[in-house]
């Protein structure tokens, strides 16, 4: 048996994983996944960080899974607690010093988006429409339920620079979504080489595949952590 540590992204709440938690209970794992304090303004990556740390308390034989701006604190509890595996989906990957607001422009991901969406000939307002960038594969009940409201994401994650001095000494994997239109897969794979110098992995579906395909995801970590021998 394995612990699995579920990160969540922008947002901060565990509602995202509830189709991914009792697929890994069925298979005799222990799970935490918990709140981050997302809506409060003076808590960043570090404060995020510790509430992951307390939730896992003494659990060991530890897989921690990063989920888009869950990418900038999963090797932070990394570096806090004994990991045996992280695992990156959908993620954002930070460099030391840098900042979740600069990451954008540093690795260079509204053009990426933009010229995605061109080629699928898709238009990109002014506004964000979360429907057509992140819930367009996710079942229309849970899209719908994941729609009714939320915490707020404070600004403050995106201001702090990362603190970390360079990735740390835990086993790596990173999954990409070949259909996802905020993070598109082509960009994914220069910024996880260019970063992390690995090749990521690949499934189908966008930006949330927690909430679109599950079953899939839960396959994915599942070949991982046995790959790890845990």
């Amino acid at each position: 048996m394995a612990t699995y540590a579920l990160i969540p992204g922008a947002g901060g709440e565990s509602w995202y994983w509830h189709r991914v938690v009792p697929l890994l209970r069925e298979r005799g794992h222990d799970v935490v996944a918990p709140d981050l304090p997302a809506d409060d303004d003076t808590a960043g990556f570090a404060e995020y960080t510790d509430v992951v740390v307390k939730a896992i308390g003494d659990r060991r034989d530890l897989v921690v899974v990063g989920q888009s701006m869950g990418g900038f604190v999963a090797p932070m509890v990394c570096e806090r607690v004994p990991v045996d595996l992280m695992v990156l989906v959908a993620a954002m990957t930070p460099r030391p010093g840098e900042s979740a607001g600069e990451w954008w422009a540093n690795t260079g991901q509204e053009q990426a988006m933009r010229e995605l969406a061109e080629r699928q000939g898709r238009v990109l307002g002014d506004g964000f429409d979360a429907m057509e960038v992140f819930f367009h594969d996710v079942p229309p009940d849970v899209a719908a339920e994941a729609m009714k409201g939320g915490r707020d994401q404070s600004a403050r994650p995106f201001q702090d620079p990362w603190p970390l001095g360079g990735w740390p000494d835990v086993p790596t994997r990173f999954l990409l979504c070949r259909d996802d239109r905020m993070f598109p897969a082509g960009f994914q794979r220069r910024v996880v080489r260019e970063r992390l110098g690995i090749t990521p992995d690949e499934m189908p579906g966008g930006h949330l595949p927690a909430l679109a395909h599950p079953e899939e995801l839960v396959d994915r970590l599942e070949t991982y952590r046995a790959e790890a021998g845990l």
